[in-house]
């Protein structure tokens, strides 16, 4: 199986299994002499541990990282980084009964089919647990990303829409609730609404947005390295992604060229930022910011028809533990992306300059 490593010079490769032994990754390609603040990076392992509300999945996960190698004295030494999450409370019996069919909408055919095989125990490769890993990388990159600041937060849940602009939010709420979302009154709506989802046995999508503050200008490359082009990569290989749009996204198209266009204060910032921070695939110093798209879990507690492994039609029913809207969790995970993409190509455009 490849596709396992993410990154150009910061590299991440990550490894394990939802219901293996443990999951973990190799990063490659930090520079020596950063003094890490491990307790940060458990921190956002923390954001997106399971179990930690009533509206997400109720498997009980510690999440603690080991690091064993690329680290002395509390500082980077410039070798890979090699650190490891071992799985403690795995109930693969939960999923005995997809053993010969495949769960709608899930990656369970797909690979059958590719590899000729497939681990069923929550899917295995495929399964959300691997981000983790991409949350440790990314608590690291951040680090490395001295003065930027990646904060993202959930503006929609269902059909229940954040409309107030991000620069009228007071992100400082964002942890209040569990929900992630900054206004305290859609938060509370968001949380009804996904309490109601989960009583039904069902599950809803929602939008998690991004703003990357205090870029400077020149992270990204033309042509097929744009800045823009690899966080929408890093966004769309996160589980459930559908959607990624940055800047005005599918709302300018409603917009004349006129309206849209980004004029220049005497400094080189702009009198607006339709652009998104981001311009011929360059980023502009202006805020980079996006919204991400998610779909309804996959698995519904409820009953559903499928196909087995000779194609006939079976009847199953959903089993397990599962989020009824993985969206609060995708929070830190959408952070670390941005991280690992920003990381990639602030050492990119270091490189340049020599």
């Amino acid at each position: 199986m490849a596709g396992n490593t993410f990154g150009h010079l910061f590299k991440l490769t990550t490894f394990g299994e939802s219901h293996g032994k443990a999951i973990g990754g190799i990063i490659d390609g930090c520079p020596a002499g950063l003094e890490l603040d491990l307790n940060a990076v458990q921190n956002e392992l923390d954001r997106r541990r399971p179990g930690q509300s009533a509206i997400t999945t109720q498997r009980k996960e510690p999440d603690t990282v080991e690091f064993y190698s690329g680290l002395f004295e509390g500082k980077t030494t410039g070798t890979p980084i090699g650190f490891a999450i071992h799985n403690t409370n795995q109930k693969s019996k939960d999923y005995s009964h997809i053993k010969d069919s495949y769960r709608p909408s899930h990656a369970d055919f797909v690979y059958d089919q590719k590899y000729g095989f497939r681990d069923y125990r929550g899917g295995g490769r495929s399964s959300a647990r691997e981000t983790a890993s991409r949350v440790v990388a990314g608590a690291i990159a951040k680090q490395l990303l001295q003065g930027v600041q990646i904060q993202a937060f959930v503006s929609q849940v269902g059909n229940i829409k954040l409309e107030t602009p991000y620069q009228k939010l007071d992100f400082s709420n964002i942890e209040s609730n569990p929900v992630r979302c900054p206004d305290p009154t859609m938060a509370a709506k968001m949380e009804d609404y996904i309490k109601t989802i989960k009583k039904q046995g069902d599950t809803v999508g929602g939008v998690v947005t991004c703003v990357a503050k205090n870029i400077p200008v020149g992270l990204g490359e033309p042509v097929f390295d744009k800045l823009h082009a690899d966080l929408g990569k890093a966004m769309l290989s996160i589980n459930a992604v559908k959607g990624f749009e940055y800047g005005s996204g599918f709302a300018g198209v409603a917009m004349k060229g006129s309206e849209h266009n980004d004029g220049f204060n005497s400094d080189g910032s702009t009198t607006t930022n339709h652009s998104g921070g981001i311009q011929g695939g360059i980023s502009n110093g202006m805020d980079i910011y996006f919204n991400v798209a998610f779909k309804p879990v996959a698995t519904v507690l409820q009953g559903y028809e499928t196909i087995n492994k000779k194609g006939e039609k079976v009847k199953a029913q959903g089993k397990g533990r599962h989020d009824p809207c993985v969206v609060p969790r995708a929070v830190p995970i959408v952070e670390a992306m941005t991280a690992l993409v920003l990381a990639d190509h602030w050492l990119l455009a270091r490189i340049n300059k020599v």
